[in-house]
């Protein structure tokens, strides 16, 4: 069984008082790293931002909103559509204020992307191999 699922959407990104434009948000999960999922948005061939994101706080997110620190996700029920709203807040700027970024996503092609990471590691069964995080970390890894 493969342990990595990579999807690629079209997203609407929003960035200060700017309009929404399209961005490529590349989606990974690896089974090594069971609670995380990979987040690079691309335009252009250029990559604007990465984020590591808990897998589960992305799946509620779908459901209801999550998040207080620098990663805000929510539903948003626009009609038919149905979209999930990613707020990302960046390093603080020279006034004071930090750098902030919204993501509109639809919100059924995560849902699938997690569906698939679910078959490769159900919730709950998640394992995380402590003795070997240890060795790596003092073996300066």
């Amino acid at each position: 069984m493969n342990s990595f699922v990579h999807k690629t959407l079209v997203v609407q990104l929003q960035a200060g008082d700017t309009d929404r434009f399209s961005v490529l948000a590349h989606l990974s999960y690896d089974a090594a790293d069971p609670f995380a999922v990979t987040l690079v948005f691309s335009h252009d061939g250029r990559i604007l931002a990465r984020w590591q994101l808990d897998r589960e706080m992305l799946a509620d997110g779908l459901r209801r909103p999550v998040g207080v620190g620098d990663v805000r996700i929510r539903p948003v029920s626009r009609g038919m559509w149905q979209e999930l709203r990613l707020e990302f807040l960046g390093d603080s700027r020279p006034d004071g204020g930090r750098h902030h970024a919204l993501v509109f996503a639809w919100a059924p092609g995560f849902a699938a992307f997690l569906r698939e990471t679910h078959e490769v590691v159900p919730p709950g069964r998640e394992e995380v191999h402590v003795d070997d995080f240890l060795a790596d970390v003092i073996a300066g890894g």
